[in-house]
């Protein structure tokens, strides 16, 4: 693996602060609400259904964990490695990784990941005001094997994102074949704009206050607009509901909950996993893109949330019956960054014609890998869809991508 050389030449490390410097405590218990709340809220409406349901095709399940843009400076090159202690030390041991895994398409968010779940390159809108123009993974396993809408899940922190790639569908397929899309942040977005219009800024200071505008953001009447979309689910929750989820919030006193956007977004995965152990599962983490708003320190610190939560999402897999033995786990950037000395402010953006935008890795881990090993061919996004619908036992879908020969199911 080789050094990027778009690599800060400065000495950043004094500039990197621990991630609790940026979070106080009423945040802390706000994403904990958050976090009990949204997953409380799906339990109703889907454990009838799951239960009826059959694990089809192969049986092999897949995680797709997907960052935002990161470099090889500072992820897999010799002077980047410190960033990220979980990927390098105990899963890379057991891994199948590319170094060279390539963004050929629009290195914006919404194209890069629709382009990584069509397997085809999508240049549509930047922001996700159309959806992709060609069938994603979850419609492709939908459609082709009949799987029940339970099977197949996406969490993500980017509206767009959930909006048009999870729940919408291609014109191709039509909206039945969606999957299950969860948008935490939204929840907290819409209570404190709530609490704000209403000139109740002190309420996001108070735990107490912060519990009554998570519970007043559960009386509205629009229920989508909370940041989910779980089948067929009505504009109003059932009062029963609002109820035991009102209860659960109620323990967000407690102070072991998520501190970031990122660690609720986690948060939330780890609970579809263990209630709903769905096949196709996709999350989108986003705590890196702090690189927009100019702060490295702020962008390094993601970088090693991210670390810490693919570690963690993994040690989940292992230890879930449901999992363990027959899932692989996906982790790659949507693209890197921006070299240094351009003149799009570097690490700010992702919008270069640059290897250090292009070109990024990707690393594999389960039931799929035969053995360890770093294959130093490089790979395209647009190949990982045929690669994920082929171990799940789809037909080849049509996509300019090609199934990855490394895997096996």
């Amino acid at each position: 693996m080789e050094t990027d050389s778009s690599h800060r030449t400065r000495d950043d490390t004094a500039l990197v602060e621990p991630p609790e410097a940026f979070v106080d405590i009423s945040k802390r218990n706000f994403l904990r609400a958050a976090g009990l709340l949204v997953a409380g809220s799906m339990l109703p409406q889907l454990c009838a259904q799951q239960e009826a349901a059959s694990t089809p095709g192969s049986g092999h399940k897949i995680i797709v964990v997907i960052i935002g843009g990161v470099r090889r400076a500072e992820t897999f090159a010799p002077q980047g490695v410190q960033n990220i202690p979980h990927l390098t030390r105990d899963l890379l041991p057991d891994a199948l990784f590319f170094p060279h895994a390539r963004n050929e398409g629009v290195t914006a968010h919404f194209n890069a990941i629709a382009s990584i779940l069509t397997g085809n390159w999508q240049r549509v809108d930047d922001w996700g005001k159309l959806a992709p123009t060609t069938p994603t993974l979850f419609e492709q396993f939908r459609k082709d094997l009949g799987a029940h809408r339970s099977e197949t899940w996406m969490v993500a922190s980017n509206k767009a994102l959930t909006s048009q790639i999870g729940a919408s569908s291609s014109a191709q397929y039509g909206e039945a074949y969606g999957a299950n899309v969860v948008f935490p942040k939204q929840l907290m977005l819409m209570a404190v704009e709530e609490a704000l219009r209403g000139g109740r800024t002190a309420s996001m200071a108070d735990r107490a206050k912060v519990q009554a505008e998570l519970e007043s953001a559960l009386e509205g009447s629009n229920y989508e607009g909370l940041g989910w979309n779980v089948f067929d689910a009505s504009d109003q929750l059932d009062p029963r509901v609002q109820g035991s989820i009102k209860s659960a919030i109620a323990s967000f006193v407690r102070n072991d909950g998520p501190t970031s956007g990122d660690e609720l977004t986690f948060y939330m995965t780890r609970e579809i996993m263990r209630k709903f152990a769905p096949s196709v599962l996709t999350v989108a983490f986003s705590d890196v893109e702090a690189a927009h708003f100019g702060s490295f320190a702020m962008h390094l610190a993601g970088i090693r949330t991210i670390d810490r939560l693919a570690w963690q999402l993994w040690q989940e897999v292992q230890q879930n019956p449901e999992y363990r033995g027959k899932t692989t786990m996906f982790i790659l950037p949507e693209f890197g960054r921006d070299p240094d000395g351009s003149s799009t402010n570097g690490f700010f953006n992702h919008r270069a014609n640059e290897e250090s935008t292009r070109d990024s890795w990707m690393m594999a881990l389960g039931a799929a890998v035969d053995k360890p090993q770093v294959i130093e061919r490089p790979i395209r996004h647009v190949d990982l869809c045929p690669t994920f619908a082929g171990l799940l036992g789809c037909r080849p879908i049509d996509a300019q991508g090609v199934r990855l020969g490394e895997f096996h199911a």
